[in-house]
């Protein structure tokens, strides 16, 4: 190989490698509600140098209605959202794991690759008024959508 085809080969590396998105997981319990509402928001607000997805550590297979019809009314819901099991994301090359949640921080598994895990927690909405919801959302932009920019869209 020459000097020439070398560099180019390596040129092509490192921008690729800059080009690729940061991979997030927001881990909660159910995987209803807060979880689901951070992964949707930062995939609106950060999704040019992330994509986010979500589970929980014992997920309720159902997303809560009160924050899908909040995500919507801003524009953020997408049909692919659901309920998730953590097992069904166990072997994704994270960069980077959010616990939302006391429990999760707690109960969060090892993953095959050694991941930075960071812990925000939120209080769940579930059962309360439909203001709860809104001001969640409202922390978990306040609070975790500046810190994950900070982290990883440098």
């Amino acid at each position: 190989m020459n000097e020439i085809t070398a560099s180019k080969i390596w040129v092509f590396t490192w921008w690729g490698n800059m080009n690729q998105k940061k991979q997030v997981l927001i881990l909660c319990t159910g995987n209803s509600c807060r979880s689901i509402m951070a992964e949707a928001m930062l995939n609106a607000k950060l999704g040019d140098c992330l994509e986010a997805q979500s589970s929980g550590v014992k997920a309720s297979g159902k997303v809560n209605p009160h924050a899908q019809a909040l995500l919507e009314s801003k524009g953020e819901w997408r049909a692919v959202y659901h309920s998730k099991v953590i097992e069904s994301v166990l072997n994704t090359a994270f960069d980077l794991v959010i616990t939302v949640c006391d429990h999760a921080k707690e109960t969060c598994p090892m993953f095959p690759k050694a991941v930075k895990t960071i812990h925000v927690g939120f209080d769940d909405p579930s059962g309360k008024a439909i203001l709860e919801y809104e001001k969640t959302y409202d922390l978990i932009e306040k609070e975790l959508l500046p810190m994950i920019k900070y982290e990883l869209c440098k």
